[in-house]
């Protein structure tokens, strides 16, 4: 063995020592409270891997959309049609905002969507709930956000985990969270006129 792999050994070696020694004291589970937002790309499609992932250990799942609205995504194909038995789905937006034009429609589509999402969060049959796009009808005012952290804290069951997505997350969300990921955006090809495509946007 040459220099340079007994030294990556040794290193490897020290590297999982310590992970194991930190690893012996991560001994709780508990349901989480899960915040995807920033400008980048990526919050709901994380989302709905979490969903799959789920999926695939068992856990019953339960999406509500905010915001979208008609707006016929992969992901709601996907789950709709081959994981309805795994996946509950649930559409509250009539569209985007600037589509609308009608904020007392917008404010009673998410308060609508509000209430199916928390019927579905204490549904003891399901173990995790993707709330896609709640941030943006949270930042509008469309939704307390006083009202959804206090029932997040106060009333989800101790083992259902809640995904929220969207961008401009609240601080007193972000505060509440147990998971905060913020994505950041480098490049998007949006920029240079190339339209949102299947596959990638939807």
């Amino acid at each position: 063995m040459d220099e340079i792999t007994q030294r990556h050994n040794a290193k490897m070696q020290r590297i999982k020592a310590a992970r194991d020694k930190m690893m012996e004291t991560k001994t709780e589970e508990r349901g989480l409270i899960i915040v995807h937002t920033g400008a980048g790309k990526g919050k709901s499609s994380s989302g709905f891997g979490m969903v799959m992932r789920c999926i695939a250990h068992g856990m019953p799942c339960a999406v509500v959309q905010f915001i979208k609205g008609t707006w016929e995504t992969g992901e709601r194909t996907l789950l709709t049609t081959r994981f309805a038995d795994e996946c509950r789905f649930f559409v509250s937006g009539e569209g985007f905002t600037w589509e609308t034009q009608d904020r007392d429609r917008d404010v009673a589509a998410a308060r609508n969507g509000w209430e199916i999402a928390k019927q579905q969060i204490l549904d003891p049959a399901i173990s995790f709930v993707l709330l896609d796009e709640i941030n943006i009808a949270l930042r509008y005012d469309y939704l307390d956000i006083d009202e959804v952290v206090d029932f997040l804290q106060t009333q989800k069951p101790a083992m259902t985990h809640v995904c929220l997505t969207g961008r401009n997350a609240k601080p007193e969300l972000i505060e509440a969270a147990d998971l905060v990921t913020d994505m950041v955006q480098v490049k998007h090809p949006f920029k240079d006129g190339v339209k949102a495509q299947k596959g990638v946007e939807f």
